[in-house]
Protein backbone atom coordinates (compact mmCIF):
# COMPACT_ATOMS: atom_id res chain seq x y z
CA UNK A 1 0.00 0.00 0.00
CA UNK A 2 1.43 3.43 -1.05
CA UNK A 3 1.49 5.79 1.66
CA UNK A 4 -1.28 8.12 -0.05
CA UNK A 5 -3.47 5.04 0.21
CA UNK A 6 -2.60 4.79 3.67
CA UNK A 7 -3.59 8.08 4.69
CA UNK A 8 -7.17 7.92 2.66
CA UNK A 9 -7.43 4.37 4.44
CA UNK A 10 -7.31 6.25 7.84
CA UNK A 11 -9.12 8.68 6.53
CA UNK A 12 -12.19 6.54 5.73
CA UNK A 13 -11.78 4.82 8.90
CA UNK A 14 -11.82 8.03 10.92
CA UNK A 15 -15.25 9.76 9.09
CA UNK A 16 -16.52 5.76 9.53
CA UNK A 17 -15.91 6.00 13.43
CA UNK A 18 -14.47 8.88 14.62
CA UNK A 19 -14.71 7.90 18.11
CA UNK A 20 -13.47 4.45 18.20
CA UNK A 21 -14.55 2.53 21.65
CA UNK A 22 -13.41 -1.07 22.74
CA UNK A 23 -16.07 -2.96 22.92
CA UNK A 24 -15.13 -3.57 26.67
CA UNK A 25 -17.82 -3.11 29.53
CA UNK A 26 -15.78 -1.06 32.46
CA UNK A 27 -16.76 1.69 34.57
CA UNK A 28 -13.31 3.25 35.55
CA UNK A 29 -9.56 3.03 34.34
CA UNK A 30 -9.44 -0.14 37.32
CA UNK A 31 -11.85 -2.34 35.72
CA UNK A 32 -10.91 -1.60 31.87
CA UNK A 33 -7.17 -2.53 32.95
CA UNK A 34 -8.87 -5.92 34.74
CA UNK A 35 -11.15 -6.26 31.45
CA UNK A 36 -7.98 -5.79 29.60
CA UNK A 37 -6.11 -8.36 31.50
CA UNK A 38 -8.81 -10.98 31.44
CA UNK A 39 -9.12 -10.18 27.24
CA UNK A 40 -6.03 -12.03 26.25
CA UNK A 41 -6.79 -15.11 24.54
CA UNK A 42 -10.50 -14.54 25.34
CA UNK A 43 -13.58 -12.92 23.22
CA UNK A 44 -14.86 -9.40 24.38
CA UNK A 45 -17.89 -10.74 24.83
CA UNK A 46 -16.76 -13.41 27.19
CA UNK A 47 -15.27 -10.87 29.24
CA UNK A 48 -18.33 -9.11 29.49
CA UNK A 49 -19.98 -12.27 30.41
CA UNK A 50 -18.06 -12.86 33.10
CA UNK A 51 -17.02 -9.16 34.63
CA UNK A 52 -20.85 -8.00 34.79
CA UNK A 53 -21.66 -9.09 38.45
CA UNK A 54 -17.84 -8.51 38.91
CA UNK A 55 -18.01 -5.24 38.32
CA UNK A 56 -20.87 -4.79 40.11
CA UNK A 57 -19.40 -5.94 43.50
CA UNK A 58 -15.19 -4.32 42.70
CA UNK A 59 -14.29 -1.58 40.56
CA UNK A 60 -11.46 -0.86 42.62
CA UNK A 61 -8.02 -2.23 43.73
CA UNK A 62 -9.28 -2.34 47.51
CA UNK A 63 -12.21 -4.22 46.52
CA UNK A 64 -10.58 -6.82 44.44
CA UNK A 65 -8.13 -7.43 47.15
CA UNK A 66 -11.20 -7.85 50.08
CA UNK A 67 -13.14 -9.96 47.37
CA UNK A 68 -9.95 -11.95 47.12
CA UNK A 69 -8.26 -14.28 44.59
CA UNK A 70 -10.14 -17.68 45.08
CA UNK A 71 -13.61 -15.43 44.67
CA UNK A 72 -12.19 -13.99 41.58
CA UNK A 73 -11.72 -17.06 40.49
CA UNK A 74 -15.39 -17.84 40.51
CA UNK A 75 -16.45 -14.82 38.76
CA UNK A 76 -13.92 -15.31 35.75
CA UNK A 77 -13.75 -19.10 35.66
CA UNK A 78 -15.51 -19.17 32.34
CA UNK A 79 -12.81 -17.26 30.56
CA UNK A 80 -9.37 -19.38 29.63
CA UNK A 81 -6.13 -19.22 31.83
CA UNK A 82 -8.43 -17.81 34.69
CA UNK A 83 -6.49 -19.35 37.58
CA UNK A 84 -3.41 -17.02 36.05
CA UNK A 85 -5.09 -14.31 35.31
CA UNK A 86 -7.17 -13.98 38.67
CA UNK A 87 -2.98 -14.68 40.27
CA UNK A 88 -2.44 -12.03 38.13
CA UNK A 89 -4.76 -8.93 39.05
CA UNK A 90 -4.74 -9.86 42.76
CA UNK A 91 -0.99 -9.29 42.06
CA UNK A 92 -1.61 -5.87 40.08
CA UNK A 93 -4.23 -4.98 43.04
CA UNK A 94 -1.47 -4.89 45.41
CA UNK A 95 1.05 -2.85 43.15
CA UNK A 96 -1.35 -0.10 42.35
CA UNK A 97 -2.68 0.36 46.16
CA UNK A 98 0.77 0.21 47.09
CA UNK A 99 2.88 1.75 44.54
CA UNK A 100 0.41 4.26 43.24
CA UNK A 101 -1.99 4.99 45.55
CA UNK A 102 -4.40 2.72 43.85
CA UNK A 103 -4.09 4.72 40.31
CA UNK A 104 -3.49 3.41 37.53
CA UNK A 105 -0.56 4.61 36.01
CA UNK A 106 -0.33 6.46 32.64
CA UNK A 107 2.77 5.16 31.12
CA UNK A 108 3.59 1.86 29.10
CA UNK A 109 6.33 1.25 31.42
CA UNK A 110 4.47 1.58 34.02
CA UNK A 111 1.93 -0.69 33.19
CA UNK A 112 4.28 -2.95 32.01
CA UNK A 113 5.29 -3.89 34.91
CA UNK A 114 2.37 -5.15 36.50
CA UNK A 115 1.40 -8.72 36.31
CA UNK A 116 0.02 -9.98 33.49
CA UNK A 117 -0.29 -6.28 31.33
CA UNK A 118 2.33 -6.25 28.30
CA UNK A 119 2.32 -3.78 25.36
CA UNK A 120 -0.60 -4.51 23.84
CA UNK A 121 -2.40 -4.56 27.09
CA UNK A 122 -1.15 -0.71 28.24
CA UNK A 123 -1.66 0.50 25.04
CA UNK A 124 -5.15 -0.22 25.20
CA UNK A 125 -5.59 0.79 28.84
CA UNK A 126 -3.46 4.19 27.62
CA UNK A 127 -5.24 4.47 24.68
CA UNK A 128 -8.56 4.67 26.19
CA UNK A 129 -8.39 5.55 29.84
CA UNK A 130 -6.03 8.69 28.60
CA UNK A 131 -6.70 9.34 25.38
CA UNK A 132 -2.86 8.54 24.06
CA UNK A 133 -2.45 7.78 20.75
CA UNK A 134 -1.17 4.62 20.80
CA UNK A 135 -2.53 1.39 18.52
CA UNK A 136 -2.73 -2.09 19.96
CA UNK A 137 -1.41 -4.84 17.66
CA UNK A 138 -3.23 -8.36 17.96
CA UNK A 139 -3.44 -11.02 15.59
CA UNK A 140 -6.31 -9.37 13.13
CA UNK A 141 -4.24 -5.77 13.45
CA UNK A 142 -0.98 -7.73 12.17
CA UNK A 143 -2.39 -10.13 9.46
CA UNK A 144 -4.64 -7.35 8.02
CA UNK A 145 -1.48 -4.68 8.14
CA UNK A 146 0.96 -7.52 6.55
CA UNK A 147 -1.65 -8.45 4.02
CA UNK A 148 -2.21 -5.43 3.16
CA UNK A 149 0.76 -3.75 2.78
CA UNK A 150 -0.65 -1.11 5.49
CA UNK A 151 2.39 -1.97 7.90
CA UNK A 152 4.35 -4.73 6.97
CA UNK A 153 6.63 -6.42 10.03
CA UNK A 154 7.48 -9.44 10.97
CA UNK A 155 6.30 -8.57 14.72
CA UNK A 156 3.51 -6.72 16.38
CA UNK A 157 6.07 -4.76 17.81
CA UNK A 158 7.55 -3.83 14.02
CA UNK A 159 3.58 -3.61 12.67
CA UNK A 160 2.78 -1.09 15.43
CA UNK A 161 5.93 1.18 15.09
CA UNK A 162 5.02 1.39 11.36
CA UNK A 163 1.29 2.21 12.05
CA UNK A 164 2.21 4.70 14.66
Amino acid sequence: MRKTDVKEFFKILQRANPNPETELLYTTPYTLLVAVVLSAQATDLSVNKATKRLFSLVDNPENMIKLGEYRLRNHIKSIGLFNSKARNIIKLSKILISDYNSNIPNTREALEQLPGVGRKTANVVLNMAFAQPTIAVDTHVFRLSNRTGLAAGKTPLDVELKLD
